[in-house]
């Protein structure tokens, strides 16, 4: 489990095509003398399971069913990732409950300068997007962030300086494909409504 908040930004050094899977190996600031090989790390909002590792290095394995669904197989070397280390039992909650699998990939319309902040659009694929409700929370590419007002399959965030600085939403372009996982409790909600 994670909670949204991103704790530094890696970069993909290597990229290597396996027979069915992708290797990455991800640079990162954090000790990785710290990190246990079979380790939870969400990239992006994907949880992946650290298999090697080195000084300020990690690499992961990525299955044909991942690349195909969520934005990993667009990586590149140099790729910027948001990375979040697993949650641990009295860790503070400070985003939302997040599961670290992908549910869809979103697509940005637009992004508008608010203030010191900025305001992105970004258009759901159907139907992850009656999940979606205003002042519900969201993650976008790992990040935990409160939905402002939602249009159809369309919704809008606010994302304050230290947010658009310390994660890769400040790189984002307009027709950028992003991972979206919706809320938990609507996950569950809805599939309760479905069986009642």
């Amino acid at each position: 489990m994670f909670t949204g908040i991103v704790t530094d930004i890696g970069r993909v050094r290597s990229v290597r095509q396996t027979d069915r899977d992708r290797r990455y190996e991800v640079e990162t600031v954090w000790d990785t003398a710290s990190i246990d090989l079979g380790a939870s790390i969400s990239h992006a909002g994907c949880c992946l399971t650290v298999t090697e590792k080195g000084e300020g290095w990690f690499a992961v394995e990525v299955s044909g069913e991942t690349l195909s669904k969520t934005k990993l197989g667009d990586w590149a070397e140099n790729t910027r990732v948001n990375l979040e280390r697993a949650a641990r039992l009295g860790d503070e909650l400070g985003g939302h409950i997040v599961s670290g699998h992908v549910d869809g990939l979103g697509e940005v319309v637009s992004i508008t300068p608010e203030g010191g902040s900025h305001r992105i659009v970004i258009e759901a694929p159907a139907p992850l997007h009656r999940f979606i409700a205003p002042k519900g929370s969201i993650t976008v590419d790992g990040v935990s962030l409160t939905v402002n007002g939602v249009q159809e399959r369309r919704f809008d965030l606010n994302i304050i300086p230290h947010t658009w600085d310390a994660t890769t939403l400040g790189g984002l372009t307009v027709g950028d494909k992003v991972n979206l996982e919706i809320d938990m409790l609507a996950r569950y909600l809805a599939r309760w409504q479905e069986t009642a």
